[in-house]
């Protein structure tokens, strides 16, 4: 199973082929020529024969109907290979700013999911973020799905999706330098430390720990660098790199 946890989960019971998803090539846009209301009850009308895994709504609701195992059906030959999602509009609109963050975040998670890249779709036979009418006949001859300026949104749609799939900045102080140490420093940062060192039951402190450095910092430091197996002038409390590192201090 596979269930984007950002989507409200609207699970329709019919219009869908069970395990039928045998790759996932990208993610393909649609409009709805309609509401993301009257699209969710139609598919769950036996004549409709259509659904698709994910729908964005103008003001920001994004629904997922089918599971990413299951084959929704929405661009007819393409169905196989690709994931689809529908948006609300009518043809010729373009997406507001809240949809294009929604399908950013499906396209982010479709990336982290299933390996597909982060980049428009040179077409059927590509990969990436693509459209209904790049799939021609073979996807059922949609030539205004969904429509020429949504598909000029499809860049901005990959940039904010490379934003969300990014990694995560370090959330760890960097190594600030033997210098800094050496020159009895007064900050939050000795602080921060401190903490982490008493957290590793190496603290020497009478009071504190922090702000401002001082001897009692050296020698807790120092049975950190002996807890990390230094001796002798590797371990005499003045910081280095490698035990830092090790430390995680956090940012502060």
């Amino acid at each position: 199973m596979a269930k984007f946890s950002g989507a409200t989960w609207r699970p329709i019971p019919i219009n869908y082929t069970e395990g039928g998803q045998s790759s996932v090539r990208g993610l393909v846009v649609h409009i709805m020529a309609g509401t993301l209301a009257g699209t969710d009850s139609w598919f769950r009308n036996p004549k409709a024969r259509a659904s698709s895994h994910f729908g964005t709504g103008k003001a920001g609701a994004l629904y997922q109907w089918v599971d990413t195992a299951d084959r929704a059906w929405a661009q007819a030959g393409g169905n196989t290979s690709w994931l689809s999602i529908e948006d609300e509009g009518q043809g010729g609109d373009e997406l507001t700013s809240a949809q294009m963050d929604r399908i950013a975040e499906v396209f982010a998670w479709v990336h982290k999911t299933y390996g597909v890249p982060l980049q428009v779709a040179s077409g059927p036979n590509g990969k990436g973020l693509g459209y209904h009418a790049m799939g021609g006949s073979a996807w059922g001859s949609h030539p205004s799905c969904p429509g020429s300026r949504i598909i000029a949104q499809l860049p901005e749609i990959v940039t904010r999706a490379k934003r969300i799939a990014a990694p995560a900045a370090p959330t760890f102080a960097p190594f600030p330098g033997a210098a800094f140490f050496r020159n009895a420093p007064r900050s939050a940062l000795i602080t921060a430390m401190g903490k982490r060192l008493v957290a590793e039951g190496c603290g020497k402190y009478a009071t504190g720990p922090g702000p401002q450095w001082t001897e009692a910092d050296r020698k807790s430091y120092a049975a950190w660098q002996r807890e990390r197996g230094f001796t002798g002038s590797a371990a005499d409390g003045w910081p280095g790199k490698t035990t830092w590192d090790a430390l995680r201090v956090p940012r502060v």
